[in-house]
């Protein structure tokens, strides 16, 4: 019986867990991406306040957040993607 696979998938689990974007993670990239997105929008720090209004939520190998009511962010292993 092989337990290589099983050890790889648990590895990468605990990996997810430990690697999981914090809050301040989310709401860095969130600010960052505005700006670049729109440098007027970072001039008047529209991304920080984004960032500060949006709600984290963790499932423990990912997170979200959420603003006025749509999803603004996914963090998984480590990297957070801006929609």
């Amino acid at each position: 019986m092989r337990k290589t696979p099983a050890i790889v998938v648990a590895a990468v689990v605990v990996l997810a867990f430990v690697l999981n974007p914090s809050p301040d993670r989310h709401r860095e990239k969130i600010s960052t991406t505005i700006a670049e997105r729109n440098p007027i929008a970072g001039i008047l720090g529209v991304g920080v306040l984004t960032a500060f209004a949006s709600g984290y939520h963790s499932l423990g190998v990912a997170s979200y957040t959420r603003f006025d009511g749509r999803i603004a962010s996914i963090g998984f292993m480590g990297m957070v993607f801006v929609l």
